[in-house]
């Protein structure tokens, strides 16, 4: 069958001089179809509507008796065909089997289309330049991507300007008030201006549930709200198509990242660092695109303040106890024995947290993720732990004092072969690792373990850090032969 393209094709062809067979070849078409469409009405404009049936309507006796009052009283419209079917065949024996489904799903669609419930609508909007920037998180982990072969679990937070399209990412890996100021601040001044208004979904980092419901601006987000001039607005709970642009964003972002990956060949990268660099090369691509419309933008934003904000949260007097941790925030860490008994200040970073003590940096550490309470480092506390290997049995962060799976592999042998000694033993083994190098003390334990040799902290010290034998260093000086000329004139006598 000829389609309006293919005579579209034809006409343009005839029009540029072709003859009608070169037309017609241009077009797909045979020269004879070629003569008929070369003047008049297109294909589609020339077909009747039909108005009969070419087949028998096998729901014809049931369709107004049993399938309508079922359409009627489904007002949210989830029944589907399926389901009515099966009720037709439960109803109507083997009237009414798979073969009718895709004829009842047309018959479906056309009465609710024709008789059915309102729809929602949805209202497109016109964004004015200048005025608004949307800002929320995404789960990354739907991209499937491995750091040095490990599943790496983030979140990825962006930043939208709802005119131009134009946006900002930077990684997460939970929604903190610290990510979200680091982003949001990391989004201004890289733009280099404010937008009027803030848009986002009502994030816990950012509100707080009243009382007698709903949520408002808790007092931190407020102050960053005030430092910038710019005022926020909030979906409704449970109504995130009302922040449609950055939830279409997150989807073109991550599409683009998809197909980047598939591009790559691998979804695996060798640090952390390498991923965020390949996710802002998609970014700067994507951004290329609103090049045009950022800089019509750009002007009309507001200033930037003078400096940015902290992008941390500070806790003051911070007792250190003498199981060498602190506590603050619901979390416990430790910290270096030296610092028991000292009062310390806390500033906890999105993604790292800082220990200062009278405004010296006295420590750093990893932020804990997730729902995990606790933090142990063994370099802080194996120094006392190994005077004193009694305690390991029954000490409340014992799970914390293996570094990785292979120590743990380690322990569990050394209880295996030594019995109630496995404990010091392996206190004595993760002091070596903090003596040394862990990555050393763990290549032995693995070699051990492959081997099957007994395992114990000689062993492990053999090989990962073996004492070197020093030999004596002797000097025997020149002989002087005139001291020998002197002996013989004396006779040999000294």
């Amino acid at each position: 069958m000829v389609t309006d393209k293919q005579v579209q094709l034809l006409r343009l062809k005839m029009k540029e001089g072709k003859t009608i067979e070169a037309a017609a070849a241009a077009a797909d078409m045979s020269a004879r179809s070629a003569h008929k469409w070369k003047a008049g009405p297109l294909p589609s404009h020339t077909k009747k509507p039909r108005h009969w049936r070419t087949r028998v309507d096998p729901f014809a006796d049931v369709w107004e008796a049993d399938v309508v009052p079922l359409l009627e009283r489904d007002e949210a419209g989830v029944l589907d065909a399926t389901t009515i079917l099966e009720d037709l065949a439960k109803r109507h024996g083997d009237r009414f089997d798979e073969r009718h489904l895709r004829t009842l799903q047309r018959r479906i669609r056309d009465w609710r289309v024709l008789h059915g419930q309102d729809k929602e609508v949805f209202f497109e909007q016109e964004h004015a330049p200048g005025r608004e920037g949307a800002f929320d998180f995404t789960d990354g982990s739907s991209l499937r991507v491995t750091i040095a072969g490990q599943f790496f679990a983030h979140l990825l937070f962006q930043f939208v300007l709802s005119f131009s399209k134009w946006r900002y990412v930077a990684l997460a890996f939970s929604e903190t008030f610290e990510a979200l100021v680091a982003g949001l601040q990391g989004a201004l001044w890289d733009l280099g201006g404010v937008p009027t208004v803030l848009r986002s979904d009502n994030l816990s980092a950012a509100t707080h549930a009243l009382p007698g419901g709903g949520r408002e601006l808790n007092r931190r987000f407020k102050a960053f709200l005030d430092h910038y001039g710019v005022r926020s607005t909030r979906i409704e709970p449970g109504k995130s198509n009302q922040n449609g642009v950055v939830e279409k964003a997150h989807d073109r972002l991550k599409s683009a990242i998809e197909q980047a990956l598939v591009l790559r060949g691998s979804r695996d990268f060798t640090s952390v660092e390498c991923y965020l660099a390949f996710v802002q090369e998609v970014r700067r691509r994507l951004n290329g695109l609103v090049a045009s419309r950022v800089t019509d933008e750009r002007p009309l934003l507001a200033a930037l303040p003078g400096a940015r904000m902290p992008e941390y949260t500070k806790y003051e007097d911070v007792v250190v106890r003498r199981w060498s941790t602190i506590h603050f925030g619901r979390k416990t860490y430790s910290v270096p024995s030296r610092l028991i008994g000292s009062v310390v200040t806390v500033h906890q970073y999105a993604n790292v947290i800082e220990v200062y003590y009278r405004n010296k940096l006295t420590a750093t550490m990893p932020r804990i993720r997730g729902d995990q309470p606790y933090h142990v480092d063994y370099h802080d506390v194996i120094w006392s732990l190994v005077r004193k290997p009694g305690a390991f049995a029954r000490y409340r962060y014992r799970e914390e004092l293996f570094p990785t799976l292979t120590f743990r592999r380690a322990y569990d042998a050394l209880v295996d072969a030594r019995g109630e000694r496995a404990d010091v033993e392996y206190v004595r083994v993760l002091h070596l690792a903090a003596s040394t190098l862990e990555s050393r003390v763990e290549a032995a334990l693995e070699q051990l373990l492959a081997e099957g040799t007994r395992l114990d902290y000689a062993a492990v010290k053999a090989l990962a850090a073996p004492e070197e034998r020093l030999l004596p260093e002797v000097r025997i000086p020149s002989p002087d032969p005139a001291s020998y000329n002197s002996l013989l004139a004396s006779g040999g006598e000294a």
